[in-house]
């Protein structure tokens, strides 16, 4: 009795790794295939976009928060977490009923294909690539079931026969090299004919009709810990719904501009980068940031104002919105006012020096001072639609967030970090602070809930920068002691320490950090 018990357990564990090596076929087979269609035909990518686009706010504002720019990686984990256990089941229900577990694979492939199709990049054809994953994982559910129906007690009358169970795993392996050798195969097929990419390293950009301005030395403390006033490209924060980074040709693509406008029109590549571009130093924060966050970068972008395309279309009377849409169907809405008030609204191409990198919106995108990234820095932007608030409503907005999303004034501790222990005596204090449109005029200290004492400023590179400042604590006892700071802007007003969560308009509060000293 106990040994057909263990047999049995066997025979489910075969069925279940059936399943999963058919869950594998498919999405490898659906993998590869979308090599030859759009990046969103692939099941998993798609699936992974609408799971974003019906992620409430409150839980895609924890995701963030928990894992940070990690958390398109954790998605996935958590994708192929559900998956692994799905396809299981799938696989120990075919010890039943072959036709169940079958009719089980097609509702799921259902379900991708849906998913597929309500990618605006995506058409009936990109259905392709699910339709032949789902047909291979079929054939291979059906065929390894058949050699684990040889291994199962309740079908068979010796399932200790080895040959049975040798051609079961030889088929099972089989399985799984074929899944692995399309995923390879599709990424060596994606890296060959990734058009985008390769016009990005032959790109040169033109230079700036107007350079910006150097940047002052001592805008850079040399503390230890302190970030780099200047973000490096590589190090710059991401935070946007593509799960995979669009491949846009810069040959193909193009900048729709209409809606409430006197004049249409449509702007190539070539004839953005014949306009007379300007530079310009911009720290960007994402509406996510938590109070101290990391979300927030400064870089130097090159592009063309956004007030001198929206000039040529000469907007009409009662607009006041500008609705951009990104290739992949993300939309923001940025105040028109915000575009045509002077600040340097930028359609950018070109990021510290050289032409955008392809996961920040290559080949163009917009960034825009005092505006949280949700409502103005969309990347591989495509169309800029004139409109008004009241008759269009963007991505992020009909999910909860604010339409309009104003930077709010912030300031953090960088150096000493959270839960750092440093050397009694003087502890170097620095961090940063920003304001864009309006600049830092004044940062304080508080040590242990004391007096808030003024930090000295480092040298101001421009009202759209962040400003990093530094304190100098002289005699630092041992023991725990925290710390907290606050900005002033440039008109005297003082940042609020209101606590508010970064939902819906962005978080807010003075940054405090504890810290040892011993």
């Amino acid at each position: 009795m106990k040994e057909t018990t263990t047999r049995s357990l066997g025979a489910r564990g075969a069925y279940a790794l059936a399943g999963l090596c058919s869950a594998g076929v498919l999405f490898g087979v659906a993998q590869l295939a979308s090599a030859f269609f759009a990046a969103s035909s692939a099941p998993m990518v798609a699936l992974g976009s609408a799971v974003i686009d019906f992620t409430p706010p409150w839980l895609k504002d924890l995701a963030i928060s928990l894992f940070g720019t990690n958390d398109k990686l954790a998605l996935f984990v958590s994708m192929g977490a559900v998956a692994i256990v799905l396809a299981a089941l799938i696989g120990v229900l075919g010890r039943r009923s072959t036709a169940a577990a079958s009719a089980a694979v097609l509702v799921l492939a259902g379900i991708l294909g849906a998913a597929v199709i309500s990618r605006s990049a995506t058409g009936p054809l990109d259905l392709v690539p699910t339709v032949l994953g789902t047909v291979a994982a079929l054939s291979t559910l059906r065929w390894l079931c058949s050699l684990a129906a040889r291994l199962d007690p309740a079908h068979c009358d010796d399932p200790s026969d080895g040959v049975a169970r040798r051609n079961f795993m030889l088929g099972a392996a089989g399985s799984v090299v074929l899944a692995a050798g399309a995923v390879f195969l599709s990424r060596s097929l994606s890296a060959t004919r990734n058009a985008a990419d390769l016009a990005r390293k032959a790109l040169r950009l033109p230079a700036a009709r107007t350079p910006a301005p150097a940047v002052p030395p001592g805008a850079q403390l040399q503390l230890a810990g302190m970030p780099r006033f200047i973000t490096p490209n590589q190090d710059f924060y991401r935070i946007d719904t593509a799960l995979t980074v669009p491949g846009v040709d810069p040959a193909q693509w193009s900048l729709r501009v209409h809606g409430l406008v006197e004049h249409e029109f449509t702007m190539s590549f070539q004839e953005l980068l014949d306009q007379e571009l300007v530079e310009h130093y911009l720290t960007l924060t994402c509406v996510s940031n938590p109070v101290g966050g990391e979300l927030v970068g400064n870089a130097k972008w090159l592009g063309y104002p956004l007030r001198e395309v929206l000039a040529r279309a000469k907007p009409t009377a009662g607009a006041d919105m500008v609705l951009s849409t990104s290739i992949d169907g993300f939309s923001a809405s940025t105040p028109l006012e915000a575009l045509t008030d002077g600040r340097m609204a930028l359609l950018a191409v070109g990021m510290n020096g050289e032409p955008l990198p392809m996961e920040h919106g290559f080949p163009v995108r917009m960034v825009v001072p005092g505006l949280y990234g949700y409502v103005s820095a969309t990347k591989w932007v495509v169309d800029l639609e004139v409109t008004r608030f009241a008759d269009k409503a963007a991505y992020w907005t009909t999910r909860g967030w604010s339409e309009r999303g104003p930077v709010k004034m912030s300031s953090r501790v960088d150096t000493p970090q959270s839960f750092a222990t440093v050397p009694a005596g003087r502890v170097d204090i620095g961090g940063s602070a920003w304001a864009q449109t309006r600049g830092i005029s004044r940062v304080q200290v508080s040590i242990d809930g004391g007096q808030w004492r003024d930090a000295e400023l480092a040298d101001a590179a421009g009202l759209d920068t962040w400003r990093q400042w530094s304190y100098r604590w002289e005699q630092a006892v041992p023991g725990l002691h925290a710390v907290a700071v606050r900005a002033y802007d440039r008109s005297g007003k003082l940042q609020t320490e209101e606590r508010a969560d970064p939902v819906p308009d962005g978080s807010s509060g003075w940054h405090r950090v504890q810290f040892t000293v011993e």
